[in-house]
Parts: C-alpha cells; structure tokens; sequence
C-alpha cells in the first residue's frame, strides 16, 4: 500500500501537544500516526521533573528511545534507571511506569507497532 497523500515530512512545532490524562506533568505529539504509516505509529512524550504515568499495561509492544533527561521506569518486576541514548522495549502486555526525579525534563520517542491497543493502569507492586 503506498500512502501517496500522506506528509513525508513534518515541522514538530506544527504537531499538536497533547496532555496526557493519566500521567502527571505528561504530554505528547502523535509525530506518526497510524493514518500515515502502514506499519508503526511514532510518539515523542515529555515528563516533567517530578512527574510520571502511572503503572499501566498495553495490548501492543513499545520502543523507545531516549532523547534527554533521565528517569526511573518499572518494566514488569525490574526497576531501571534510564538516560539519554538507552533503548527500551517493552513486550506487550507488561505493566510499566515511568517516574522523573531530577530537575530535567525526560524525553523520549515511542514507537507502536499500528493495531488496537487497550491500555490497562494497574497497581504498582
């Protein structure tokens, strides 16, 4: 399938900021959405120090990649401290969190793979 009417190329001051409702000082742009590529969505999220989401699950895997800032993020039964330039994958169906200590906010692009995705917040254990 070729999207021949689809935007190649975007100005990320032109995406929208979309707030992220269950997270704390959370938002996000949609810079791929599903209705642009056949394949994979991509998303840029922003924490702010002091912020997080909640522990959640989705129906669809993640990667991510971290742009700046640091965080400390719980990936099913593993806490891990994550920085710029680390890579995350989280498996579908994995709760996982994400908390901003430092003074720095925390920013990184994610990547889902097209398809419904049922999002699920759950308890942190």
């Amino acid at each position: 399938m070729i999207f021949s009417s689809i935007m190649n190329v975007k100005k990320i001051k032109n995406i929208k900021i979309e707030i992220v409702s269950a997270g704390e000082g959370t938002s996000r742009r949609v810079l791929i959405s599903s209705d642009e590529a056949p394949n994979f969505a991509m998303r840029k999220f922003i924490i702010e120090p002091g912020g997080g989401i909640p522990a959640h699950t989705n129906t669809v895997e993640h990667e991510q990649y971290v742009l700046s800032g640091s965080a400390t993020i719980g990936i099913g039964d593993e806490v891990y401290e994550v920085e710029k330039d680390d890579v995350v994958y989280i498996p579908a169906g994995v709760p996982h969190w994400y908390e901003v200590r430092s003074e720095e906010s925390f920013e990184f692009l994610c990547m889902v793979p097209n398809g419904d995705d049922k999002i699920e917040l759950v308890k942190k254990s």
